[in-house]
């Protein structure tokens, strides 16, 4: 048994720290869209693999302009009909 203050109290401590560490981490100060969108504008920075960012990119700009030009085509079938 532990019977002097000072074994004691280092038992406290010891405690004390253990059950301090037990906490939730702090949460992330960015969001992660925010992220998001400064890892994408590193990488189209970095020598090896920005052209490829960039590439994606345009793809994705290039998809969302061929299906608007699909939709009008379609919507100006419609109308001929």
């Amino acid at each position: 048994m532990l019977r002097s203050p000072r074994a004691l109290l280092l038992v406290a401590t010891g405690a004390a720290i253990v059950v301090g560490g037990c906490n939730k981490p702090p949460p992330p100060k960015v969001d992660a869209a925010t992220e998001q969108r400064e890892a994408t504008e590193r990488a189209k920075q970095r020598a090896y693999g920005g052209d490829a960012v960039k590439a994606l990119e345009q793809a994705k700009g290039m998809q969302e302009d061929l299906n608007k030009k699909a939709l009008e085509s379609v919507e100006k079938a419609e109308k001929t009909n």
